[in-house]
């Protein structure tokens, strides 16, 4: 929130600027190896899908919810699990996180039915919940303040290449074993995070109350809205669907004003009260709604419109992750140099040129018309993501660090569910596999980049002298 060449005054004795090498590259591995943990076993279930349901003898529709009730677990669970991590210790609760996957990973061999194969799923998500919540803030302790941009670069990286190669490691692992096997494959990546994880960090937790009546209110509010709207989209009666979705609402507005009351909220509103974090926050999330629009859409367009086969779809896409293996490093290394405002700005209108480009692409396009443009969007998105990350990071006090991070973790999550309940709503009134999809993430894209540039006007960037002395933010921010 200051100015390009302002930085925040120096952390106390107690809170050290990030760890020395070599124990920090010890605790980026652990960060690295339990990041692609959870992002891979999130993802790889998807090939596996209709194995599960023909060796568990269900339906197609039915077995996606072994997909909906990760997510939706994840959503609810991360801002509570932020907070408790404040309180037990965040490296506690990164490594019970990953104790708690690994087990319930470990049942799904015994998973003879899909209800039990849903507890499983549920409890899997609860750990994974229970590490991303706070791998952010661990982030910004490993790292010093100056390198705290390439932090999450690096950790975007990790992100995008974990879920661009879940789906190839789940069809090796179903060519040549049976599908439990699936998801044991990201158990190799626990046991090393474990492993490395001796060298976290480990900041002194915060003496105070978790709040379990609003970590209560927090997760029904986020299952209630994302469930109900889910269930609508499904098909499930609209008139259900909707008084779910209306009932998630009233829990919102109640537990809203009761979180305005507190002094340690569960739901960060005094982060969100500063201008900066908002609108990162906004950009965020549209941001990784258009992604996900795109990404889910592009598929049935290439098939039904084009032709093109499962291989050639996938090939297709590929540019996209792999683009953003290399930029998003880049960007996260620039945003400790340069305004996140102005980088944002920057990767969205690359974005939106893709993705009209994408939208009004040749009658008959070849893989190389497809591929150029997914690579160029890519690009725009690893522009604008990382530096958004930062700046939420970095613009909170030290004391706020986890909540802050449950919060980057929480805005991607829902985005992602946003997008694909936005694409079956699309593709149920027969408008998802055309150029519709990549035009309104063009739309959404255009909300993100003035979002981001707003962050670059002196009033939202330059906080009061007061604000600024409590907030003590452990990073330069820009």
């Amino acid at each position: 929130m200051a100015d390009r060449s302002a930085h925040a005054p120096p952390a106390p004795a107690s809170l050290p600027d990030g760890l020395p090498p070599p124990r920090r590259y010890a605790a980026i591995a652990a960060l690295c190896f339990g990041t692609a943990l959870v992002i891979i076993d999130g993802g790889v279930a998807n090939v596996a899908l209709p194995t599960i349901a023909r060796d568990l003898h269900v339906e197609s529709s039915s077995v996606v919810a072994i997909v909906t009730v990760y997510q939706l677990m994840l959503v609810m669970l991360m801002l509570p699990f932020a907070g408790l991590g404040e309180r037990i210790g965040l490296k506690r609760m990164y490594q019970v996180g990953q104790i708690i996957f690994t087990i319930a990973t470990l049942l799904c061999f015994f998973a003879k039915s899909l209800p039990f194969l849903l507890v499983v799923r549920a409890a899997q998500a609860i750990g994974a919940a229970g590490a991303l919540a706070v791998a952010s803030a661990l982030i910004r302790h490993t790292y010093p303040a100056s390198q705290l941009g390439r932090g999450l670069g690096i950790n975007s990286v990790i992100v995008s290449s974990s879920a661009a190669a879940a789906p190839t490691i789940g069809g090796l692992v179903l060519a040549i074993a049976p599908w439990p096997w699936v998801f044991a494959s990201a158990i190799p990546f626990a046991v090393a995070s474990l492993l490395f994880g001796r060298a976290l960090p480990d900041p002194k937790p915060r003496d105070r109350h978790f709040d379990v009546q609003g970590a209560v209110m927090c997760a029904a509010m986020f299952g209630l809205i994302i469930g109900g709207a889910e269930s609508g989209v499904h098909g499930d009666s609209p008139v259900v669907s909707a008084a779910i979705v209306a009932l998630g609402a009233l829990v919102g507005v109640v537990y809203v004003r009761r979180e305005r009351r507190s002094t340690n909220p569960i739901l960060p509103i005094d982060l969100l009260s500063r201008p900066v974090i908002a609108l990162s926050t906004l950009g965020g999330f549209t941001a990784f709604t258009a992604s996900m629009t795109l990404l889910l859409s592009t598929p049935f367009r290439l098939t039904h419109e084009y032709g093109f086969s499962a291989a050639a779809v996938g090939a297709a896409i590929a540019p996209w992750p792999l683009t953003n293996m290399i930029v998003a490093p880049l960007t996260g290394w620039l945003s400790d140099r340069i305004p996140a405002g102005l980088l944002g700005g920057i990767g969205m209108a690359i974005s939106i040129v893709a993705l009209l480009l994408i939208a009004f692409m040749p009658a008959d396009p070849s893989y190389f018309d497809i591929a150029w443009r997914m690579a160029l969007c890519g690009s725009g998105f690893g522009t604008f993501l990382p530096p958004n990350a930062r700046l939420i990071i970095g613009s909170a006090p030290r004391t706020r660090v986890a909540a802050a991070g449950g919060l980057v973790s929480t805005v991607r999550l829902v985005g992602q569910t946003t997008g694909a309940t936005l694409v079956a709503a699309l593709l149920a009134i027969g408008v998802g596999s055309g150029s519709t999809p990549p035009l309104v993430a063009a739309g959404l894209a255009l909300m993100a980049g003035l979002c981001s540039l707003a962050r670059l006007r002196p009033s939202i960037r330059n906080p009061d002298p007061g604000e600024a002395s409590a907030a003590q933010p452990a990073a330069s921010v820009r």
